[in-house]
């Protein structure tokens, strides 16, 4: 398998605003997705924040709601030698695992209860007031394999069971999105944390092995919707470019400026950032100020390094940092509105910078 970092595109639809529920939306000018997990422990209370909190409604899990909806548990279920109990237990049969045996996504699992209710309400919502677009995710073959070794499969069986298994589970997803929500478009992000420790010297795989890996998922995705790779950390930021997202989900962070080079290149082939603009972690704000504030300065720091700023505003996707699952509603509601603002601004500069520019 060789690396695809040369598939990435753009969207090229018109925009009409923020607002991703009504009429066609570009992928950019600071609109918004949600990251991950939400705290809520009711499905549809949970689904509905969910439905409204975005510019692009985003499936959620609710990981307080059941252990089972944890992004692991779910790309276990379905694999052969795996059993998932009823609370999210996970049991590995070292034994039975085979790598070329079928995988299954059980839809009607309580893993996937929070997806299910999802679609369900969403296609009231699209039947009424049709809906462009929706974002998904799913655990990346690297952080599943990972999850695999540790339970003691060998590495070449984990990380070919895990490649086959997020395949699969994709497949099934897009499937099940385009029954429930037809013509909607999806952007469907691969969740690696594990790849915050991609060039340790002791991961278990070689980088360009992680890198085919992640190509292959990415791949399986963008006959079909847009794809994206979600990092919720600092990273070898060259390295998962390399793998070829057409959307890379970061965290708004310094770490990002050292491959300010790459990023530019990534932008120049119609590549989209989703920044991790609010934080999840630590202190949460209060306003939107010092998240603004942090983008604006990272945004300067790039563009001394050689980042065209119209692109960094156009070609952007506003987020929360990573999942918001160990917090409360209220916490969600804040970091959510929050990010709205952040978004709004985003998209003024980004709708006066074309002005200017006469796009």
């Amino acid at each position: 398998m060789t690396s695809s970092g040369n598939r990435t595109t753009g969207s090229t639809t018109e925009s009409t605003g923020t607002t991703g529920t009504t009429g066609a939306t570009t992928i950019g000018n600071g609109i918004t997705v949600g990251i991950g997990s939400l705290p809520h422990r009711d499905l549809d209370a949970g689904i509905r924040f969910a439905l409204d909190a975005t510019s692009i409604p985003t499936v959620p899990s609710l990981p307080k709601r059941s252990p089972a909806e944890g992004l692991i548990v779910q790309a276990m279920l379905g694999i052969e030698g795996v059993t998932v109990g009823q609370y999210g237990a996970i049991s590995v049969d070292v034994n039975r695992i085979e790598p070329l045996a079928p995988v299954t996504t059980d839809l009607q699992h309580d893993a996937y209860a929070a997806v299910a209710r999802f679609l369900e309400l969403a296609a009231e919502r699209h039947a009424v007031q049709p809906l462009d677009a929706v974002k998904w995710q799913i655990v990346g073959p690297v952080t599943l394999g990972g999850a695999l070794l540790r339970a003691g499969v060998p590495v070449q069986d984990a990380y070919d069971v895990a490649v086959r298994a997020v395949r699969s589970h994709v497949q099934s997803l897009l499937d099940a999105v385009d029954v429930a929500l037809p013509g909607v478009r999806q952007l469907v992000f691969i969740d690696e944390p594990d790849m915050v420790d991609l060039t340790d010297a002791h991961f278990p795989i070689a980088p360009d092995v992680a890198i085919d890996l992640v190509s292959g998922a990415l791949a399986a995705i963008e006959s079909r919707g847009l794809s994206g790779l979600h990092v919720c950390g600092d990273a070898d930021w060259p390295t998962l470019m390399a793998t070829g997202p057409q959307i890379l989900s970061l965290p708004v962070g310094p770490s990002i400026v050292e491959a300010a080079g790459y990023l530019q290149q990534f932008l120049a082939r119609g590549g989209i950032v989703a920044w991790g603009a609010v934080p999840t972690d630590g202190p949460i704000s209060t306003t939107a100020e010092r998240p603004w504030r942090e983008l604006t300065q990272l945004w300067c720091q790039l563009v001394e390094r050689g980042c065209d700023h119209v692109l960094l505003r156009t070609q952007c996707i506003v987020t929360p940092e990573c999942g918001l699952g160990v917090h409360s509603p209220s916490v969600a509601e804040r970091v959510h509105r929050i990010t709205a603002e952040v978004s709004r601004r985003v998209h003024d500069q980004a709708t006066a910078t074309r002005f200017v520019l006469g796009a």
